[in-house]
């Protein structure tokens, strides 16, 4: 399979997941609104996904599956299988241990996460109930993370890549179904989200198991003491776990930002957390159906050409995948910062929903938009780091970038709020993608392959077009006065995006840019 076509082919199921993500938003915000309950539940889910980091998609697959390729490379499928079952093992153990922890502890996670919740009482105490009920969601995701890598590994990339819309419809029937069941028997409403989040959990660790076992690759667990000791003396195991150090230490530092950003944003107007997740969600779509996406398409097949020295395959997929991220992510970066409230008012401006809403969320979007190239680009060139095994530079980089994000939160939120926090991420990213690139220039790894000024000026004039067209369609209708036509707006919404994507590829090939040949490069 080509790169272009499983990256198209995870992109595609990607978009399948934003899509089913932004009508589980749209029906929480129409549900729900901008509250203290919103963001109670923010918080909430917030604190299980930021551990799913350390043992998810985040510090583990980082250190997972370069170890697996190489293994598999170099010592064949049974040596492999082992690996999986040792892993799986240690995992697990370590899963259980966590989960009994984190509910316990509780109060003190989201007093340290959020404690301008206690701004509201009934809000603070519904965060350490919904955390309760969803921090086993940390065990299925990480297992299901572990599953993913396998699968990617051996270049099944679409089930794993569609997963993620089974917690989409257990949160969309949450808060359908759900939610009015709870108010009718008179419980707190927001509580059916929890359940929602738990029961996705379940579901996509199920899927994952099943494609594993059609594999034959489904892990032997040890529950056994025996059986964790010898597990845990397989060397390639113990590697996974020494990588994982300084991959944990880069991931702690990402959320040391995530909760002084959630801490800072509590303390702000009620609503404000609520705010910056709706436009997060927005802002996940570019960042998910391109960075991810090429992400994780790349990262096995990196680790692979690393395992088989092939120093010149390696250059060539991290040039591929970046040309990808600048001709997309561009005109995306665009949208958001000239198109942002006709995207935010036809999205979410519906029954709670409220017309300052729409004007809050805009301007949070705005600021992720500043840097979303940034925060695209990081996908691509974290893994040129990982796929070597080295762990430690982007680690480094991440710390110092951590400071200067806080610093740019210290100049930008007195000013700007809530955005002002939107804005010193995007910023932030912006200056990590740049050294990330740098580093790998300085040091030979990455050797961009010739006419890079030419597609630049060819994307940036495309671009520039595209930002025109949207900035004068943002300004010729009322998108919040036509809530009282939601269809109309709809429909003019899609007739926009249509005409914008034409427009850009249009005038992107007049420029000479071969958009199609250049993909199936």
């Amino acid at each position: 399979m080509s790169l272009f076509k499983a990256a198209s082919t995870v992109s595609l199921l990607t978009l399948l997941s934003r899509i089913t993500g932004l009508v589980r938003e749209l029906l929480i915000a129409s549900t729900f609104g901008a509250s203290a309950m919103t963001d109670a539940f923010n918080v909430a889910f917030r604190i299980p996904n930021l551990f799913r980091r350390f043992f998810a998609e985040g510090a583990f697959s980082q250190a997972f599956v370069p170890v697996l390729a190489a293994t598999r490379a170099q010592h064949g499928d049974e040596a492999t299988h082992a690996l999986i079952s040792h892993v799986a093992t240690v995992m697990s153990w370590v899963l259980l241990l966590t989960s009994v922890v984190g509910v316990l502890g509780a109060p003190v996670l989201v007093w340290v996460m959020a404690s301008g919740l206690q701004q509201s009482p009934s809000g603070y105490d519904v965060a350490v109930v919904m955390t309760r009920w969803m921090f086993p969601y940390i065990a299925f995701m990480s297992l299901v993370a572990l599953a993913a890598g396998v699968i990617n590994t051996w270049k099944r990339f679409a089930i794993p890549a569609v997963t993620p819309v089974l917690l989409n419809v257990a949160m969309i029937g949450a808060a359908w179904w759900g939610a009015p069941w709870f108010k009718q028997h008179g419980l707190e409403p927001i509580y059916a989200m929890a359940g929602g989040v738990l029961f996705g959990g379940v579901l996509q660790l199920t899927v994952q198991l099943l494609a594993l076992r059609q594999l034959g690759l489904l892990p032997r667990m040890g529950w056994r003491w025996r059986a964790i000791r010898e597990a845990w003396a397989d060397p390639a195991c113990q590697n996974i776990a020494k990588l994982m150090l300084p991959a944990l230490l880069g991931v702690s530092v990402a959320h040391i930002s995530t909760i002084i950003n959630t801490q800072i944003a509590s303390h702000l107007t009620p609503g404000s957390v609520s705010w910056l997740t709706y436009a997060d969600r927005l802002m996940e779509f570019p960042t998910a159906l391109l960075g991810v996406a090429i992400g994780v398409v790349l990262m096995p097949q990196l680790a692979a050409a690393k395992a088989a020295d092939d120093a010149q395959k390696y250059s060539d997929m991290l040039d591929w995948g970046l040309r990808v991220v600048v001709l997309f992510t561009l005109p995306c970066a665009v949208a958001l910062l000239v198109f942002a409230q006709p995207l935010v008012a036809t999205l979410y401006h519906y029954g709670a929903f409220t017309a300052h809403d729409v004007a809050q969320t805009r301007v949070a979007l705005m600021g992720y938009g500043a840097g979303l190239l940034g925060l695209v680009a990081i996908k691509v060139l974290a893994p040129g780091y990982y796929a070597s095994q080295d762990i430690k530079t982007p680690v480094k980089i991440a710390m110092a970038v951590l400071l200067i994000t806080q610093l740019l939160n210290l100049l930008l939120v007195p000013v700007l709020a809530h955005a002002g926090l939107a804005l010193a991420i995007g910023l932030g990213a912006m200056v990590n993608a740049a050294w990330l690139l740098l580093g790998l220039l300085r040091r030979g790894t990455y050797q961009p392959s010739a006419g890079w000024v030419r597609f630049l000026l060819q994307v940036a004039l495309a671009s520039a077009l595209l930002g025109g067209f949207l900035a004068w369609t943002a300004q010729a209708l009322d998108w919040v006065a036509l809530q009282a036509h939601a269809v109309q707006r709809v429909a003019w919404l899609g007739l926009v995006v249509v005409v914008a994507g034409v427009l850009y590829l249009g005038s992107a090939r007049l420029c000479g840019l071969k958009i199609m040949h250049f993909l199936r490069r």
